[in-house]
């Protein structure tokens, strides 16, 4: 493969990743929004390289040309899969082929909630509370919740769900939440829920299991600009 080959792979490279963190909100879908300033970083250098690299060809073109194999130029499909298909953020069919998450902390504590009519939580903090044997917060408190949503096994009832990511999309892992009280919306559309949360019949369970919530409303939003928690 020729310099000018070499330097045209890595110009398209550091363009792709350009365009999608630091003139698009893209990358949101696969990795969490602390990587921007890295992923624009990246982008910059491997740009520059690129120009570099084809500047330096056409002013010293050698006189045989070192062509390489051509499957080099393999490296640039991902890229153009990237741009053309967009892959969305994670959604229902990754999150039926989840694990689940690990069962939450009975020792992690929480503050007082806001004394409001309605209190936003995050699925993460809702069951986080919803595990934790000494605090009562949930009992009784309306909240709303929002994610997208999951229908159950064998079409009973739905999974109130949000992505989980410590790094990025390749290790994400599902928040669910049973919503009880309302039909099921649209497998993946996001939605607000409004309602209350069902207290443990049995007590707190051992391993992980997803909070029952009876919904009073259900309301259909737009994904949110940070699509994971």
């Amino acid at each position: 493969m020729s310099r000018q080959a070499q330097g045209a792979i890595l110009l398209t490279l550091g363009a792709t990743l350009l365009s999608i963190s630091a003139f698009s909100t893209t990358y949101v879908n696969y990795v969490k929004p602390g990587f921007r300033p890295l992923l624009m970083g990246a982008g910059a250098v491997l740009t520059v390289l690129g120009l570099l690299s084809v500047v330096a060809d056409l002013l010293n073109r050698p006189s045989t040309h070192d062509h390489g194999p051509r499957v080099a130029w393999l490296l640039t499909a991902p890229v153009f899969a990237l741009v053309l298909i967009a892959p969305p953020a994670l959604g229902a069919f990754a999150a039926r082929r989840t694990d689940g998450p690990p069962a939450p902390s009975r020792t992690a504590t929480y503050s007082a909630l806001a004394q409001s009519e309605v209190t936003e939580l995050t699925l993460g903090e809702f069951i986080g509370r919803a595990y934790a044997p000494s605090d009562p917060s949930l009992a009784g408190r309306k909240v709303r919740l929002i994610g997208f949503a999951v229908p159950g096994e064998g079409g009973r009832g739905w999974y109130l769900t949000r992505m989980h990511i410590r790094c990025c999309a390749a290790d994400a892992f599902a928040l669910e939440v049973a919503v009880h009280g309302a039909p099921a919306p649209a497998e993946d559309s996001w939605v607000a829920v409004t309602g209350t949360w069902m207290p443990w019949r049995d007590g707190v369970p051992d391993g992980y299991g997803a909070p029952d919530f009876t919904a009073t409303d259900v309301t259909g939003i737009e994904q949110p600009a940070e699509p994971y928690e």
